[in-house]
Formats: C-alpha cells, structure tokens, sequence
C-alpha cells in the first residue's frame, strides 16, 4: 500500500507536525505499521519510532511503553478478528480504540498503574479485569 508506506516514511523522518500527532494517528500509524510489516517487526519499528519522535521533540518522557504496545497488541487483534479493506473501514469498526480519553484501557488497567514510571519505561501486563 502506497499510502501506507508514504505515511510510515514521513512518520520515520519525523516530517510529521508534532502539533497534529494525536492519538488517532498514533492508531492509525500502528494500523499502518502491521499491515506492511509482521507483527514483531512492526512492534519494534513503530515503538522505535515513536519514541524517536518523542526524543526529537525534546519530550522524551512522553513515550509510555505500556500505553504503546497495549493499544498496538489491541489494534493487532482487531485486524486479526475482522480483516478490513483500508484504514477508514478499521477506524469506522474500531472507534472505541480512537477515544483517547477514559480509553479502552481503562478496561484493563489501573489509573496508578498507567500513570506509573515503571508502565512508561517497561510494558506492564494489565492489571485489572472486568
């Protein structure tokens, strides 16, 4: 997919606005980044990448290792469950992983536990079941 690996490059070379990187794009890259590569080699990429763009920005602390690798694990299941066509089909199936705020994760985490250092550096398994 072009638009993929257009999206992925740009993501890479941090020609991306930090300014217009919300958490839907963080999906959408994640999205981006398992359908072109396998699993394991996506999950490095788009965690290595995501935490460079954080470092070039000067707010390296704003990578969260467990928040990425959870919503990734999330995304990955999804597409495994319901196999779509294109991004827009994925987001249109999937809003609940879209929200940001009071997330899906909060289904399967404590709020100490995400907002912890050891969750920011290390992925943490979840911690709270419903």
């Amino acid at each position: 997919m072009k638009a993929t690996e257009d999206l992925i490059g740009q993501f890479e070379k941090h020609l991306i606005p930090s300014e217009s990187f919300h958490h839907s794009d963080h999906v959408r890259l994640a999205f981006c980044y398992l359908s072109e590569y396998p699993v394991l080699d996506a999950l490095g990429r788009f965690s290595n990448s995501l935490n460079a763009f954080a470092t070039s920005l000067g707010k390296p602390e704003r990578y969260h290792e467990t928040i990425t690798y959870a919503y990734f694990f999330l995304i990955r299941e999804r597409m495994a469950r319901t196999p779509v066509e294109s991004w827009d089909d994925f987001a249109r199936q999937n809003p609940d992983l879209l929200q940001w705020k009071d997330g899906i994760l909060t289904r399967f985490y404590c709020k100490e536990t995400l907002e912890s250092d050891l969750a920011r550096f290390v992925f943490l398994l979840p911690d709270k079941c419903r």
